[in-house]
């Protein structure tokens, strides 16, 4: 076993109070993790903002990735126009960015995801994925981009809860749709906030930095491993198969 990985698993382990880790389920974060999607969403903040007076650089929307839509918009709302607006009024907002985004095109998946999740299924994992996105075209693609690896019983998107990352609540209502304890679990992750979220719910965190933020900041937020990219995610994955004695 890498060595790296070994000793993540093993402080894992001892800080849970575990014999052993062996995982039968994971937890997808979605844009960024299944789908290159973050720079399209990042520009559709930015343009979609400037309608209502408010300057989100593009780099921004990396920072506050994995919030709930109208979460952004109403902390937006508060640190620039300088007054609290209603959840109908940043639910408004949050769709003009959505309809931006929709503007771009289809995202492509993730270079190494499909692979990787196919080594994982045959391993007997529970695939779920936990998005704090509420764009519905996007969260209905996944079970057809993703067909006999995600089912939609096992989603958990912004409006299954009242309070998204970096909360734990996301990762919490995912533990109990797949149907298994928090040590029995892998998050995959490539957003700080998500890291947060993740690890605040117990959960063996791997963090991908697919994005333009500094590995540091998904170190951070105590991430247990950071991975470069998806594929070395996925060449690494037999290190955390069934078949072998995680400890």
């Amino acid at each position: 076993m890498n060595e790296r990985i070994k000793q993540a698993i093993r402080q894992y382990t001892e800080r849970n109070g575990l014999k052993a880790f062996r995982p039968r389920a994971v937890l997808f974060d979605m844009d960024g993790v299944l789908y290159d999607s973050m720079p399209r969403h990042a520009r559709a903040w930015h343009e979609a903002m400037q309608k209502f007076g408010i300057d989100m650089p593009e780099y921004e929307a990396f920072r506050v990735e994995g919030m709930r839509g109208v979460e952004i918009c109403q902390i937006k709302a508060r640190e620039q126009l300088h007054r609290e607006i209603t959840e109908d009024e940043a639910e408004r907002m949050y769709q003009e960015k959505a309809k931006h985004f929709a503007s771009y095109g289809d995202p492509l998946k993730m270079e190494s995801v499909e692979e990787l999740m196919r080594k994982m299924k045959a391993d007997g994992m529970r695939i779920g994925v936990v998005t704090g996105s509420g764009q519905r075209p996007l969260i209905q693609r996944l079970c057809r981009d993703f067909e006999g690896l995600i089912e939609s019983p096992f989603i958990v998107t912004s409006y299954d809860v009242t309070r998204g990352k970096p909360e734990p609540d996301p990762y919490l209502k995912g533990l109990e749709k797949v149907g298994a304890a928090a040590t029995e679990t892998i998050v995959v992750e490539n957003a700080p906030l998500g890291v947060r979220a993740a690890v605040a719910a117990g959960i063996f965190t791997v963090a991908v930095n697919t994005g333009p933020l500094p590995e540091q900041m998904l170190t951070d937020e105590h991430a247990d491993l950071v991975f470069e990219r998806m594929s070395d995610f996925c060449e690494a994955w037999d290190n955390f198969s069934t078949n072998n004695e995680l400890i």
